[in-house]
């Protein structure tokens, strides 16, 4: 079929048409390129959602053993959970499901209705007073964020909700969110002696507000017209709760009698926001799916500068996503510029001027098509697209090397125009495509990993896949047409000859080569050995750590500290921090975490006992500087910093994690001490802490069940005015605009912080009104303020972040010894686990190893079809570790690590030696059965393949060594550019000794100055 349909040779013959296509190709690829979505990563599904419940009065104990235990009992029913990893504090839980890492992204939201369905059936369950809520909106990347300030929270609220109606109209924002308010409420403090005295309780006090503070509707008459008839009179400002009368047993009073009536903003906040060291309101936008980054910047901006702020008022843009996605595009462009230079360079010394033109237009080419194909299945510019495209420019030339070099040596013998390009078909269309189908699927396992890591690098395989099968079709259709027309005048009769320097050195190793084929074989698996064992010297990472300036500072207080200390601890980093010329922006959320502004970071969890500063330094360098500036600040006791850079890919909030699963807290605790020891005295080990704390105090009502008895109350009545006197009953809200404004009942502050007047508070019970004393006796207990479990477990987690330059797997492997030697003491019910970055990378790494076999097999069956023999695909199949020694020579000279990314590089490596061998082994054949000797025919096919071969190896080396600066791509560029050298060389000497080994037992030692 090859034969009779020459698809090179109809190109040559159609020139009008193939000529069209091109044009038509090369305005539609540049038309789609242009307006391919842009944005800075791609789009994962992230796996998690929140659970949270409130059980108001309910101990930390309490809310682990009857909410968080039977809450994770149900769950445990939805079959995709994995993990459910809950931390309980006085009144509250929050559980954290995490799926299954190769859940389908599509069955994520089926998966979250289950959840929240499950949780309904689980409510009456629970014990009354408790309430759920469940939150999955964590995927969206608010990348334009803006700070407000200069001005009182309520203000500030206004005018960013007035931004957020200018920023919904501008063409690509997806969603807008407004962090920062305070709630304001109206207080009524009441003195519990003076409302006593009046026989007024507080439950007295908040039904009469409860009772004004709705609308209330009389219905409606039908005249002529209906109309409604309300009833007036409903709470409307501090002035009308002030006037409120209440009857008691002593007449009529108003609550202005009893109580000091005021409106202000919540205390405590559930949080706070500053810019600058001020009060703020953060702006966060989120852009729409497939829309274009650059563009939605550069709205934004102009939105923002035409916005009318009150006097005072200043909104300052503290991320821009459009910085960085342009940073990245004009990368490309550089990189892509350099590799078609490059390209040109190589193929004008080796091939001629008009051959480089040639192999030169098949880059725009192949581009053009994979941009249409990009548009068509909605992949936009991103990290991940554009590093593939960066990866395909130093492979999609070889095709085209390939077939124009098959072209000149075919010119170089004599033969037509016309017989060339059909040559380029014939000979060498189908070993091309084999070899480019086999580097394809190397790329199968990133394409097709269940995994997070997996979906978030899938591109790789989708878009290099298209790189290499359209530069195989350009290699075929339009090289073959250009060549035509752009090639030299055929030589008349002549043979090519390869007796020049270069092929006369090669001649002889390979003569030598052959002589002694056992000893290069075996030499050669004796440099895979040590390649082997020098990779163990190779240092080990996740994903890289970003080049982004910013830097994530958490501040993490004992559990259970009140808002107003960590305040003050955050504070303190601020005015340290506040004038330090390496940075640019300083952004505090106390209580919260900050929005998502890129997508591999997590926010941290709400909670008063945490803060994220948020700076942004002025480069990379004052990066660096401001790093080291907060390491070395001494801070007040019980204050933990975790400062850490942005990673590019998923990743954990601590990369260097252990988990110690039992029953029993305070063996929990005896045993997390050795581990924090153990991480504390690890080389690279920084910022170590533990999740739990130390106990706390915590009081409790020991209450006297006789005495409730014979005042005719219990329980539940106690508890119930205890939390309205001390924290406060809302009792209604008031319409403010499109705001509600709740109103709270409570005691003094006198006495909410004064828990030794406690015992007068008077307590209205069915008998009479008396003391607290009277039905109970308050006492101080010591108690965990936070406890954690894990799948149903108690587990306290000890994590740590690393020092710069030092990879979380160094500091695993440090502590191993000593984590060992733990492990095996532990008590019966007791063990230790690793989490962190080398937990999330051995799951990624699974992920793609899973599907080896397939891949293995599908690149066996295409070998077989073309090479129609079982020895010689084996031999193809195992070529591809060759690359394994120059690639860990070039990691250890370097120094870089070996991550996923470069995992990346060493999968498309082994594809390309592959191929390289795959023609090679065809062109052995061909020359074999054409009744040359196995001894000629291995030295003549390599020789063949040797200019082609090596011009791809040097046309991609020096494509990849702009890339090789790259924080994310620079590992697998080193990857590609040392494995490269390394299996070249093999490819051309260690690869015919292999055959001539296998094949041919016997061959004949020739006088090799015979061809000399």
């Amino acid at each position: 079929m090859m034969e009779r349909f020459n698809v090179s040779r109809w190109a040559v013959g159609h020139p009008a048409l193939v000529s069209f296509m091109m044009a038509c190709l090369f305005l539609a690829g540049g038309y789609g390129f242009l307006h391919l979505g842009r944005a800075e990563d791609p789009a994962f599904t992230l796996k998690n959602m929140i659970v949270s419940a409130q059980w108001p009065g309910a101990s930390a104990q309490q809310m682990q053993r009857q909410v968080a235990e039977p809450l994770e009992q149900g769950l445990r029913d939805v079959e995709a959970i994995d993990i459910l990893s809950t931390y309980c504090v006085p009144a509250a839980c929050v559980t954290q499901v995490f799926l299954k890492d190769d859940e389908r992204k599509e069955r994520v939201p089926g998966i979250w209705q289950k959840i929240r369905n499950k949780l309904s059936d689980l409510g009456s369950s629970l014990p009354s007073g408790v309430a759920l809520a469940a939150n999955d909106d964590y995927a969206d990347v608010y990348g334009y964020v803006f700070a407000l300030t200069g001005g009182e929270n309520a203000e500030l609220i206004k005018t960013s909700e007035y931004l957020k109606k200018i920023f919904q109209t501008v063409h690509g924002v997806g969603k807008v969110q407004i962090s920062g308010e305070i709630p304001q409420q109206i207080t009524v403090d009441i003195d519990p002696q003076q409302s006593a005295a009046k026989s007024i309780s507080l439950e007295q006090v908040a039904r009469s507000l409860r009772s004004r503070s709705g609308l209330a509707s009389g219905g409606s008459v039908d005249f002529t017209t209906v109309v409604p008839l309300s009833v007036s009179r409903a709470l409307d400002g501090v002035r009308s709760v002030e006037n409120t009368p209440i009857t008691g047993h002593s007449g009529t009073v108003r609550i202005r009698d009893i109580a000091q009536v005021s409106r202000d903003y919540a205390d405590p906040a559930p949080s706070l926001i500053r810019y600058g060291g001020k009060p703020a309101v953060v702006i966060a936008v989120a852009m729409a799916d497939g829309a274009d980054g650059l563009t939605l910047g550069k709205a934004l901006q102009k939105a923002a500068a035409s916005a009318e702020l009150p006097a005072g008022m200043t909104l300052t843009q503290v991320e821009d996503q459009s910085s960085v996605i342009r940073e990245a595009v004009n990368t490309f462009l550089i990189k892509f510029v350099v590799a078609l230079s490059v390209v040109l360079l190589v193929a004008f010394v080796s091939l001629g001027w008009k051959a480089g033109i040639i192999v030169a237009c098949s880059v725009p080419l192949t581009l053009s098509g994979v941009s249409l194909y990009m548009g068509m299945e909605h992949i936009g510019l991103d990290r991940i697209s554009l590093g593939a495209l960066i990866l395909s420019l130093g492979l999609l030339v070889d095709d085209a090397i390939i077939s124009i070099e098959a072209m000149v040596v075919q010119l170089e013998l004599g033969r037509s125009r016309e017989e060339a390009a059909s040559f380029a078909w014939s000979h060498t269309a189908f070993p091309m495509l084999t070899g480019t189908v086999l580097t394809v699927i190397s790329f199968l396992p990133v394409g097709l990993a269940q995994s997070t890591t997996g979906e978030y690098a899938g591109e790789i395989f989708w878009v290099s896949g298209a790189a290499l099968l359209f530069s195989w079709i350009v290699a075929v259709v339009f090289i073959p047409f250009l060549g035509v027309h752009l090639l030299p005048e055929p030589k008349k009769h002549r043979s090519v000859s390869y007796e020049h320097g270069v092929t006369t050195l090669l001649r002889l190793i390979l003569g030598t080569s052959l002589r002694y084929k056992k000893t290069v074989a075996g030499g050669t698996v004796l440099l895979l050995v040590l390649a082997c064992g020098g990779f163990l010297f190779v240092d080990q990472q996740f994903f890289p750590q970003s080049d982004r300036p910013e830097v994530i500072v958490d501040v993490a207080m004992p559990p259970g500290t009140a808002l107003g200390e960590t305040n003050k601890a955050v504070r303190i980093l601020e005015k340290r921090l506040t004038g330090s010329p390496a940075l640019r922006h300083m952004e505090a959320h106390i209580g919260d975490g900050a929005p998502r502004f890129y997508l591999p970071y997590a926010p941290a969890t709400p909670s008063a006992a945490h803060a994220t500063l948020l700076l942004v330094a002025q480069d990379l360098t004052a990066r660096e500087d401001l790093i080291h500036q907060i390491e070395g600040l001494s801070l007040p006791v019980g204050v933990h910093l975790h400062v850490q850079r942005l990673s590019l890919g998923p990743t954990a909030d601590f990369p260097v994690q252990y988990r110690i699963v039992g029953p029993d807290p305070e063996t929990l605790r005896s045993l997390a001490q050795e581990v924090d020891a153990i991480l504390r005295d690890t080389e690279g080990a920084v910022s170590v802490q533990a999740d739990w704390g130390n106990r706390t105090p915590s009081l409790t009502l020991d209450a006297d069940a006789e005495k409730l008895a014979y005042f005719e109350t219990d329980r539940v009545s106690v508890a119930a005015q205890l939390q309205a006197a001390i924290s406060g009953d809302v009792a209604g809200d008031i319409p403010d605009g499109h705001h509600h404004i709740p109103v709270l009942v409570r005691a003094s502050r006198a006495v909410r912080s004064d828990p030794g007047v406690w015992g007068n508070l008077p307590i209205v019970t069915g008998a009479a009104v008396v003391p607290l004393s009277q039905l109970g006796t308050l006492r101080v207990t010591n108690d965990f303020p936070i406890l954690w479990q894990r799948n149903g477990e108690l587990c306290m987690t000890i994590q740590s972040g690393v020092a710069t330059g030092v990879q979380p797997a160094t500091v695993v492997e440090r502590a191993t010894p000593a984590i060992e030697a733990l492990r095996k003491k532990l008590p019966a019910g007791y063990r230790l686990e690793t989490g962190g970055d080398v937990e999330l990378s051995s799951t990624a790494d699974n992920a793609i190893f899973a599907f080896l076999p397939l891949t293995g097999g599908l690149m066996l069956l295409v070998l077989m079809i073309q090479l129609q023999s079982f020895s010689r695909s084996l031999l193809v199949l195992f070529s591809a570790p060759l690359g394994l020694i120059g690639m860990v020579s070039g990691l250890l000279m370097t120094g870089a690590p070996f991550g996923f990314v470069a995992l990346l590089g060493l999968i498309a490596l082994a594809g390309m030696i592959m191929r390289n061998t795959i023609l090679l082994v065809d062109q052995i054949q061909f020359n074999h059965s054409n009744s040359v000797s196995l001894h000629d025919a291995i030295i003549d096919a390599t020789l063949t393949r040797a200019r082609p071969v090596c011009l791809t190896a040097v046309a991609a080396v020096l494509a990849f060594i702009p890339l090789s600066f790259n924080v994310f791509w620079g590992p697998m560029a080193i990857v590609m550019i040392g494995g490269l050298v390394g299996g070249t060389v093999l490819t051309l000497i260690a690869v015919p000794a292999f055959y001539a080994v296998l094949f041919d037992r016997n061959v004949p030692v020739q006088d090799v100055s015979a061809h000399v």
